[in-house]
Order: C-alpha cells, then structure tokens, then sequence
C-alpha cells in the first residue's frame, strides 16, 4: 500500500492492519538488514487507510497498537539485555540490583535449600542455581494461593481444568500443601543432620551431605523424602525453565527467524 500524506494514522487499528504493520517491522529490521533507526524512521514515515470501524476510542499504544521504536528495538536486541529506547511506551523488567530475599524461606532456610538444590542438580550455571532455588522459593510462597484459588472454580471452569488435565490432577490441586511438607522436610533434614553427625546440615562435608541425602529413599513415606520429591520436581522445573537449561535443551524458541530454521537430526 503506497503512503498517502492526506490519510492520517489510525490510532485503534485492526488486528490485520496490525498484523501488516508488523510484518513490515520484521522485514525491515532482519530481512533486509536495516539498522534499527533507519526502520523506525521509514515505518514512522508510513501513513495506513483510515480505520474502516467509526466511532472506537482511540487506545494507547503499546499492547494495542504496536510501538514502531519498541519493536524495532526488540528486533535487534536478541540475545542481549534489554533496555527501553528513549520514549518507549512499553516498560522492560530489570534485574533487581538488590541481593534476592526470599518470600517462603528464612534466610538461613534458604541457604540450606541452595545447597540442597545444587546437589540435585549437580554442576550447573550458578546463575540458573540461583534461579532454580528462586522458583522454588515463589512456587511455595504462591502455593497456598493457587490451592485457594483452585478450591473456588466454578463448576464449569473446574469441568474444563478436568478435561484437560484429569480428576486426580484437579484434586491434587485442590488439597495439596507443599508449604506444610517443606517446613516438615526441613525440621527433618535438621534433625537426621544432627542425630547422624552432631552438626548441622551446612556444617557438614560436601560427602556427608550427598550421603544424607542419598539415605532419603529408604524411607518413602516420611517427611524428608516427600520434601526431597517436591524440591527434586520443582529445583529441574526451574532449571529447565532458565537461560542455561534451556539453551541444553536446545530450545528454538524465544528468538527471531529471518527464515525457518531446518530440522536438524542429531546422531
């Protein structure tokens, strides 16, 4: 569609209107290769058919109409932390300059869970340790919240969470209370830390907590080994969830495309 100076800019368009803007935004920043503001000053050049629907409100750009700056910038930024060009519409979160205080855990319950958590994970990224026992220490906190919230569907939205996910799944849900099994876990681990080897689970050598560890399994139906299932679960959610698990993970996504990447077979 050639520019037409005398059709002013619809500030409400429709979603294939958007959709061709932003397509335009794609070919522009990757296809052929123009730097950022070179992009952004053709597309703000760019004038589109007045809106066919009279009489709706004009909205705010950004989540319904695509900020041209924003998205040319986010185009050309990835892989790289992400800051907000001058005058973006659209807020980025930032990383928290401040050390992580935990919302479930005490501070030295924490520490603990770090410990325990890179034993079960092994050797990996500190950064994606980091962000494993944070998941862990968010999912607590929000349990009882979601356990709440999951007591309280209505009878056609708990149908539907049925027939998607099954009964028992649903049920789960509804009564389990891993805050309850965590604190248990921890005053467990605490006490086998002390009746084992008279300190605790921190003072111990790196083989003596493996060892203890380890021990978990004998002893299905305790409250360290229920504690040692959901931090086990949810420390490889977290992991895999995070830059370095899922860049092992080989995952594709998150990213732009100039053209469809290949489906490689790996031998």
């Amino acid at each position: 569609m050639k520019p037409d100076e005398s059709s002013p800019e619809i500030p409400n368009p429709t979603r294939r209107q958007w959709l061709l803007r932003l397509g335009e935004m794609v070919v522009l920043a990757g296809v052929s290769g123009l730097v950022a503001e070179t992009a952004a000053g053709l597309l703000n050049g760019r004038q589109v058919a007045p809106d066919p629907q009279p009489g709706l409100t004009a909205l705010p750009p950004g989540l319904y109409d695509a900020s041209q700056d924003h998205l040319v910038h986010a185009l050309g930024s990835a892989g790289k932390m992400w800051s907000p060009p001058p005058g973006s519409e659209t807020d980025y979160i930032q990383p928290n300059a401040f050390p992580f205080q935990p919302l479930f855990f005490s501070p030295e319950e924490f520490r603990v869970i770090t410990r325990f958590v890179e034993i079960v994970l092994g050797d990996v990224d500190p950064a994606a340790l980091s962000q494993a026992t944070q998941w862990f220490d968010l999912w607590l906190h929000s349990a009882a919240g979601v356990r709440e919230a999951a007591r309280h569907l209505d009878s056609m939205h708990r149908a539907l969470a049925v027939a998607v996910y099954g009964e028992e799944s649903v049920r789960d849900l509804e009564s389990a209370d891993p805050q309850s099994i965590a604190r248990a876990g921890l005053a467990a681990l605490r006490n086998l830390s002390q009746e084992r080897y008279g300190h605790e689970f921190l003072q111990l050598t790196a083989p003596q907590q493996i060892d203890l560890l380890s021990s978990v399994g004998a002893q299905p139906d305790s409250p360290l080994r229920k504690f040692f299932d959901i931090t086990h679960t949810e420390a490889i959610r977290g992991y895999y969830t995070s830059a370095a698990g899922l860049k092992e993970l080989d995952y594709k996504g998150n990213a732009y495309y100039p053209e469809s990447p290949s489906c490689e077979r790996k031998s």
